[in-house]
């Protein structure tokens, strides 16, 4: 029986943050699926400046992940319940509400657990782990 899990995110600008989230959470299971979020859903930051299906194929393009779909644009669970998954692996500091995601899991019929991936830290002192503070960088630097 194959355990699957899904992990999901902006993913505007690929960093080793990214890489890390993503790699821990294919250690969850035996196949990974990553939900890239559509522009319209993506309201507790910055809308993304990469498109949805450019983030997508980069995203289908790490080694980590099995199959990188693009979210649903009006309710977040479809393709939840498309893919059926055992675990919903969340990056350590993605903002979900672990509560309010496993009573709609519950609502839906959907039978997995909700994980949290682990942080990590820069490897070296010029290294990124976030999407804005690269944003930052580059408008520091060029802007």
């Amino acid at each position: 029986m194959t355990k699957t899990v899904i992990a999901q995110g902006t993913f505007d600008i690929i960093h080793p943050g990214h890489v890390h989230y993503l790699e821990e959470a294919a250690t969850m299971g035996d196949e990974l699926y990553v939900i890239v979020a559509r522009k319209a859903n993506v309201d507790h930051k910055e809308a993304p400046i990469c498109p949805a299906t450019q983030r997508r194929d980069v995203v289908g393009a790490l080694e980590a992940v099995d199959e990188a779909r693009l979210g649903h644009e009006e309710d977040i669970f479809v393709p939840i319940e498309e893919i059926d998954p055992d675990v919903i692996a969340l990056g350590h500091d993605q903002h979900h509400d672990v509560d309010a995601i496993e009573a709609e899991l519950e609502r839906r019929g959907i039978d997995c657990v909700v994980e949290r991936a682990s942080g990590r830290e820069p490897s070296a002192d010029e290294e990124i782990l976030s999407t804005r503070l690269i944003i930052d960088r580059i408008l520091e630097r060029r802007g």
